[in-house]
């Protein structure tokens, strides 16, 4: 019974706000599932891939040289591949978020205009059902955005402060 009606406020949402809603939505699912990833990463597999790094150039007898500094950079770069996998495609969406929501706001207005240019701008209960499509996708727009932006900021933070950790643990002492 609660499932049924949850669902039915989410579909009746839906509707209200028109077909780009369904866009943001899939934005907003591609994004999030993009932060889980991250967060799992972050939590299993990113342990075994410094500690990978850190093994192979523990095992060098020498560090000091050219080639050495090189061997370096490279598993320190491999490795930041690996951490940072993804955060550009989560800035990017959440950059998309809005645009979609003012998408949403232009199609519902011109909803509004064609009312208006149709029954004579004097009926405002037919204007309404645009003036929603134009409002609800421009709120779930910016919502979407600013989650994103908040788990857009926590990923970023532990992947700057994981590769600076490792580059700390590559040391050239010996």
């Amino acid at each position: 019974m609660f499932f049924d009606d949850t669902l039915d406020l989410i579909r009746s949402f839906m509707e209200q706000g028109g077909p780009v809603l369904n866009f943001i939505a899939a934005l907003t699912f591609v994004m999030w599932t993009l932060a889980f990833e991250r967060f799992y990463y972050f939590k299993s597999g990113l342990r075994g891939d410094i500690d990978y790094a850190i093994s192979k150039w523990e095992a060098r007898s020498e560090r000091k040289s050219w080639n050495a500094r090189q061997i370096r950079r490279q598993l320190i770069s491999e490795a930041q591949l690996k951490i940072r996998s993804g955060l550009p495609m989560i800035k990017t969406l959440v950059a998309l978020a809005p645009l979609f929501g003012l998408l949403g706001t232009v199609t519902g207005m011109i909803e509004v205009f064609n009312i208006m240019a149709v029954t004579g701008g004097g009926d405002a209960k037919s204007m309404a059902g645009g003036v929603s499509k134009a409002t609800i996708p421009t709120m779930a727009g910016m919502v979407a955005a600013l989650s994103g932006v908040f788990a857009d900021t926590y990923v970023s933070q532990i992947a700057d402060r994981e590769s600076t950790l490792l580059e700390d643990h590559l040391t050239t002492d010996h």
